[in-house]
């Protein structure tokens, strides 16, 4: 199985036109994770990397039924990204966004909680990767093999080094959990830990504190 994301999920890039949002979209692509598209406000209409352009998030969601979302909005926009795509009914919203301003996350945060179903992963994270399935974030998808330990970790270097660690002794990843080191994150160590140890294929969960 997998935690958050896998090869059935489909994922919109919020800042899709961007160079940040451009370069590690094509990586994502390249590693085999369904992009269906992205956004940029005002370039609705567009293709990008061989993908659609959309305006808004709830257009993303109605043309190409978009569950997952990954952020690379610059930090004065980021919050209002997040509540953006929670309203629209995104499942799973991924922040990479490093920097936003500690009172827009508190608006954001508690927006995301009151919505239903819905799970924050960062900010100022380097994202979730289900070896195999779907990389939606920006850590090297040739480090990560799959296996059968779950990975939890606030920091993007450290995620790479246990998973590197982990898969050098034949385990190999279910699902890795960067849930960021901002002071206000969306998902804590303690809710994707049980959000892991849930996963019938994970034996053991790795904790990067």
């Amino acid at each position: 199985m997998s935690v958050l994301v896998n090869k059935d999920s489909r994922i919109i890039v919020q800042g899709f036109t961007g160079s940040e949002g451009t370069f590690h979209s094509e990586q994502m692509i390249e590693y085999g994770t369904q992009i269906v598209g992205g956004v940029t406000p005002g370039k609705g209409g567009q293709t990008h990397l061989g993908k659609p352009v959309f305006n808004t998030v709830a257009d993303a969601v109605k043309d190409a039924g978009a569950d997952t979302s990954i952020i690379f909005v610059p930090p004065a926009f980021a919050a209002d990204a997040i509540m953006e795509s929670a309203n629209a009914g995104i499942k799973v919203i991924i922040t990479i966004t490093e920097g936003i301003p500690v009172a827009d996350m508190v608006k954001a945060y508690e927006y995301v909680k009151r919505s239903a179903d819905c799970t924050l992963v960062g900010p100022n994270c380097p994202g979730v990767i289900t070896p195999g399935e779907a990389k939606v974030g920006i850590m090297p998808g040739f480090v990560f093999k799959k296996g059968s330990v779950g990975l939890v970790s606030k920091s993007g270097t450290l995620t790479y080094e246990a998973a590197d660690q982990v898969v050098r002794q034949g385990l190999g990843i279910t699902t890795a959990i960067g849930i960021g080191g901002d002071p206000i994150i969306g998902t804590t160590t303690r809710e994707a830990v049980e959000l892991l140890i849930n996963d019938p294929e994970t034996e053991c969960v790795v904790m990067i504190l």
